[in-house]
């Protein structure tokens, strides 16, 4: 699944390109794409004739701003895929949104498994969705290490399940957590509750440095991962990442053996040797 790094990655190559663009034709060809859209028909009539003002992200949400207070979002689930085109370009498959902007652009959603979503929200509506109920943004309004150690009060469940919470920190997925975790030298296992104030602040060091460097490098693309930049480019993140994927290597901080568990249904690498 694209998380934070990736989907902000996707933002900043498409906010160029498309703010300020007026979207003429919408065509769903997955009816379940609009699933989250409470009137499935509006989808496509709400977009029509809106312009593009703004181009933000929560987590792993992406968000558009339209006019007449219309916020288009964006989940890319995951498998999800944005391109951008020609109108006359060749279709991959499971092209399954497609929103002609004018300029000749075209913004392409791709998702063969079709866990992710679009919809078009009027600020009521947005009210009512699982944004409002995200917690701070991990890039851009991580909460300092004390507030952070309030979000995790009292939690007796592993650190490394509630940094994928996206209740208590928007964005942080499976990959970044790992990568979270080993740079901060904290084992995945310790209860949430348990930090004292020097883990919370190497935490909360981990998160920014892992999330910077997948940011940095364009994102993390896996070989059982699809994800790939609007202009068909992938990540170059793989290669340095320092826990997850690298089972049975040696640490890169203390030497011993990166092990791989399943840690609450999800993969979790990390190293005995060094994570406390």
């Amino acid at each position: 699944m694209p998380e934070l790094p990736e989907v902000e990655s996707i933002r900043r190559h498409l906010e160029p390109v498309v703010v300020g663009r007026r979207i003429t034709t919408v065509e769903v060809g997955r009816p379940r794409m609009l699933r989250r859209q409470p009137n499935p028909a509006d989808f496509a009539a709400r977009l029509r004739g809106c312009r593009i003002q703004r181009l933000s992200r929560h987590g792993k949400f992406l968000v558009a701003d339209l006019t007449g207070d219309l916020s288009w979002i964006t989940h890319l689930g995951m498998s999800g895929r944005i391109v951008l085109a020609a109108p006359g370009d060749a279709r991959e498959p499971h092209t399954h949104v497609v929103v002609q902007l004018t300029g000749g652009v075209e913004v392409r959603f791709v998702d063969p498994r079709t866990f992710g979503f679009v919809a078009v929200y009027t600020p009521d509506e947005l009210a009512g969705t699982s944004l409002q109920r995200l917690g701070p943004d991990a890039l851009e309004g991580l909460p300092p290490a004390r507030e952070l150690g309030a979000r995790l009060a009292g939690r007796t469940a592993p650190i490394k399940p509630l940094l994928l919470d996206q209740g208590i920190v928007a964005g942080v997925g499976n990959i970044y957590a790992d990568e979270a975790l080993h740079r901060a030298g904290i084992d995945p296992h310790r209860p949430g509750g348990s930090l004292d104030r020097e883990e919370l602040v190497r935490l909360r060091r981990g998160i920014k440095g892992a999330l910077g460097a997948g940011l940095r490098w364009g994102g993390t693309t896996l070989e059982t991962s699809p994800y790939l930049l609007p202009d068909g480019r992938a990540g170059e993140n793989l290669e340095r990442l320092r826990a997850y994927g690298r089972e049975d290597e040696p640490c890169p901080r203390c030497g011993a053996p990166i092990v791989r568990e399943v840690l609450r249904q999800r993969s979790t690498y990390w190293c005995p040797g060094c994570q406390r």
